[in-house]
């Protein structure tokens, strides 16, 4: 049948426009879409103040299209900017120092120059984990836009970005005094800050609630401390995630956050200083499906209403203060999966109803008070178990020897274990993390323990009563953490696999020779090694070539003796090294190539020769004390500018105080005692932290201290000379002891300088002069000592100067409180004061006659008036008339009145 015209017209049509389009296609391939201009020129005028010590931005230039440029993406068809994606990539080595930052040394740093938002068209914005140091504010562009800096937002500034995403997080030095920029982001959903320091002053809140359309806001570890605690409602309209955790929030818990008109499904406040209770009625979060507020100060009991949470999958509510029982409601929460109640005050029994939590993956409830008998009827229905840690005093664990648990477990904590472990742990073929506390419980028979615990990964026993003998014992765990266990007999072995190994506190003996020349490992993981407070005997033996992985080395108070071995110099990972309370002679020259020390604690030995100068600069601490080293202070340690704990005190030191003391840089500083030592080791799975201390006297009491502390010991030598005054710039200084030396000379006025000051012992030495005044402003100073000096004067008034006399005797020459002794000054001042007392009793006397003489002038007089009134008539009648003519008077004034 033969086709129609309109037919073939319309098949002319559909052929013009495949055609059409074809054409379009082939011209629009054949043709390259280039960068837009004003786009271009955006991107160079940021990189003008970006410093770019890798060459990221190295293809950044006018001659080769921007949309070919590193870490920029376009719009296939419009050229538009659309993707500026730039984070830096960091490694992090095995082990890693707590205060040691990522080296970012290849990052992007310099200025953030919020040029950037006048891309029209950028919805992707990721600069994370650069090394940005501030933002520039006024180079966007329109001059108008110039005041965002003060936080005026005019209306040609709203709007201007189709910005999505905008991540500057882990930026840690990046500083941002003001978030009003933020608000001219009407379309952004998603921002992460973590890490940005905020400033303390910052209307931060203000600033998001202006985004519409915010669906995840983090600003974890920003140093915020105002979360708006009694504001009622923060205008969030689509938020869903938010993450205000790490910050310094110190007070209640906020009330807009419970007044949200959004459906947030996602709060993270965990640790703050957030304090008071939760509310009482139910608040606005049903749809709320992780709530995360641990480490804070909240307490009270744990309201009821958390059970109707319907979508809640986890509730960590740990590290508070939290009381009472554990409400049975939280039975009701059939989603939840991770349950988190440990380190509060929560006491009763564990509700039956807990049970119905069949999708139930973490339940942890460590160290409460809670009281009855956990079972298997407890943990029948946790199928979906992976997690379980319970400990309290009052908690007895009755298991059927023959149960098998339907779960499969990866870690498990058990505490207060008595009689025996349960028979089912041994079931639990997955178990990767192990840690038992606390225990008298019988491990028996102890090879299936130890041969069960050769398939974990994490292996803690701490503080229970095993009593065995380790010394056929095989440890393959990476980290063997056996600690106050009374384990006997001699070393174990271990694999290559075992990264840390602590065996502190326990009753071990013999050699350690077994341990390292025995089990000589090809490639040796081994970073921490601690087998102190044991009675290890025989020498340190010279097998240390082979584990050069060491970081962390910890022998001290046993009864090691003999040398140091040279092959303990091959560890240049060295960190840390304790071989404090031994027995140990001769010098340390074997240590010098030791150059990456931070804490050296060689104390209570018998080590002799001089003081190691080989050190390298990042020495933190430095304890010899009570050995016998001689000669003279190295001043090559002024070079030591990271150097806290500086403890020479008990050994045969001669000579002057170095007066280049004040090059120790970090006792600059009074917040030595908020500073952790340790390291990081990271292993697969999640990292490790190990924090170190050192044994520090203060006060009188040798103390161990995981914060360290500005020290100088260098009491009980020989030091002779005066103290030289740099040491009094030692702004950050803590504790000062130069007792029992042959140092000489005044203190002068420059030690109130020392403001941080706790204890300074100056005693038995030959001191002279006055005790200056500036140290009566010596706030903190606790702990005094100037007793066998040769002081002279007054002591100066102060409360922390007057204490006790112990602290001032043996001064013949020095008077005032709270000595006896009266200054020459305060006894003429006591003369003068009694002379003028006696003056003063003179006029007081003479003062008394002339009143006395007064009063009896008055009453002579009054009666000589009576008695010519009484006596004489004619008196006594014109008196009477007197008072008449003054009555009638009196009597018509008040009439006239009234």
């Amino acid at each position: 049948m033969d086709a129609s015209p309109s037919s073939m017209k319309l098949l002319k049509f559909l052929l013009l426009c495949l055609l059409c389009t074809m054409l379009f296609y082939s011209v629009m391939c054949s043709s390259k879409i280039h960068c837009n201009e004003k786009d271009m020129n955006t991107l160079l005028r940021f990189k003008t103040g970006v410093t770019d010590p890798s060459g990221v931005l190295s293809s950044w230039f006018p001659k080769l299209d921007c949309c070919q440029w590193t870490g920029v993406k376009c719009d296939n068809i419009t050229g538009r900017v659309t993707h500026l994606n730039l984070p830096c990539h960091t490694t992090q080595p095995k082990v890693v120092a707590l205060d040691e930052k990522d080296d970012k040394s290849h990052c992007l740093t310099g200025e953030f120059s919020l040029t950037l938002l006048e891309l029209e068209f950028l919805w992707y914005l990721d600069f994370s984990n650069n090394d940005f140091k501030s933002i520039q504010y006024n180079s966007m562009g329109s001059q108008k836009c110039d005041q965002l800096s003060r936080g005026n937002l005019p209306h040609l500034c709203r709007n201007s970005t189709n910005l999505r995403l905008l991540d500057l997080s882990l930026n840690y030095d990046l500083l941002v005094d003001n978030l009003h920029w933020i608000s001219r982001l009407s379309s952004l959903q998603y921002l992460s800050l973590e890490g940005v320091h905020l400033h303390k002053e910052i209307d931060w809140l203000q600033s998001v609630t202006m985004l519409p359309s915010l669906i995840e806001f983090h600003l974890q570890r920003c140093q915020l401390e105002n979360i708006y605690p009694f504001l009622q409602y923060a205008n969030f309209t689509s938020l869903q995630a938010l993450n205000l955790s790490g910050n310094d929030f110190e007070s209640e818990l906020p009330s807009w956050l419970f007044n949200l008109s959004c459906d947030i499904s996602y709060i993270d406040l965990s640790q703050n200083k957030i304090h008071s209770q939760l509310p009482k009625t139910l608040p606005n979060l049903r749809r709320v499906k992780f709530l995360i507020l641990s480490q804070n100060y909240l307490k009270g009991p744990i309201p009821n209403w958390l059970g109707q949470l319907e979508q809640l999958q986890e509730l960590d509510l740990s590290d508070n203060f939290f009381s009472g029982p554990i409400p049975a409601s939280l039975g009701n929460l059939s989603s939840l999966t991770d349950l988190a109640l440990d380190s509060n005050e929560l006491n009763g029994n564990l509700p039956d109803n807990l049970g119905n939590l069949f999708n139930l993956e973490t339940l942890s409830i460590l160290k409460n008070s809670l009281t009855g008998i956990v079972s298997e009827r407890n943990l029948l229905s946790f199928s979906k178990l992976r997690w379980f840690a319970m400990s309290s005093p009052g908690l007895i664990f009755d298991f059927d020897p023959e149960w098998i648990p339907p779960f499969q477990l990866q870690h498990l904590t058990l505490g207060y274990v008595r009689d025996k472990l349960p028979a089912w742990l041994f079931t639990q073929s997955s178990l990767e993390y192990l840690i038992i506390e606390d225990s008298t419980a019988s491990f028996e028979p102890l090879d299936k323990f130890w041969n069960f615990a050769t398939q974990l990964k994490f292996f803690f026993l701490v503080n229970n009563t095993i009593n065995g003998d380790i010394s056929n014992v095989l440890l393959s765990s990476e980290r063997v953490w056996l600690v106050s266990n009374n384990l006997r007999g001699g070393m174990p072995r271990i694999s290559p696999d075992v990264v840390v190994l602590t065996l502190y506190n326990n009753s071990l003996s013999g050699s350690i020779s077994p341990l390292l020349c025995d089990n000589r490992i090809d490639k040796s993981n081994l970073v921490h090694l601690d087998m102190g407070y044991n009675h290890l005997t025989g020498e340190l033996t010279d097998c240390w070539n082979d584990w050069k992985s060491l970081v962390h080395i910890d022998l001290s108070y046993n009864n090691l003796t003999g040398k140091i071995p040279h092959s303990m110099g091959s560890l240049s990972n060295l960190r840390f090294l304790y071989l404090e309370s031994n027995k140990f002679f001769g010098e340390v020259s074997s240590l010098n190539n030791c150059k990456n020390l931070w804490i050296l604690d060689l104390g209570h030995n018998n080590l002799s020769g001089v003081i190691p100068n080989w050190l390298g600069q990042s020495v933190r601490g430095l304890k010899l004390r009570s050995n016998q080293f001689s000669g003279n202070i190295p001043t090559q340690l002024c070079q030591l500018g990271s150097l806290m704990v500086m403890d020479f005190a008990g050994n045969r030191l001669s000579g002057p105080i170095p007066n280049c003391l004040h090059n120790f840089t970090a006792m600059l500083f009074s917040n030595a005692s908020t500073l952790k030592v340790g390291y990081i080791v990271h292993l697969p799975g999640f990292p490790v932290i190990m924090t170190a201390s050192i044994t520090i006297l203060i006060k009188g009491n040798e103390l161990e201290y995981f914060n360290l502390m500005n020290v100088i010991d260098l009491s009980n030598n020989i030091l002779s000379g005066s103290v030289p005054l740099e040491i009094y710039m030692l702004t950050g200084l803590q504790s000062l002891n130069l007792s029992h030396n042959q140092l000489l000379g005044t203190i002068p006025q420059e030690i109130g300088n020392l403001e941080a000051l706790e204890s300074i012992d100056l005693s038995r030495n030959q001191f002279s002069g006055e005790i200056p005044e500036s140290m009566a402003v010596l706030h903190y100073l606790s702990v005094l000592n100037l007793s066998f000096n040769n002081f002279v004067g007054k002591i100066p008034t102060g409360t922390q100067l007057g204490s006790t006399n112990l602290s001032y005797i043996g001064n013949p020459l020095l008077c005032g409180a709270p000595l006896t002794k009266i200054c020459p000054q305060d006894e003429k001042s006591n003369n003068t004061k009694h002379a003028g007392e006696e003056d003063d009793d003179d006029k007081s006397e003479l003062y008394s006659w002339f009143y006395m003489g007064l009063g009896i002038g008055f009453a002579v007089g009054f009666l000589g008036v009576l008695g010519a009134i009484f006596f004489n008539q004619r008196c006594r009648h014109a008196y009477f008339r007197f008072l008449h003519r003054m009555y009638d008077f009196v009597i018509q004034k008040m009439n006239s009145i009234y």
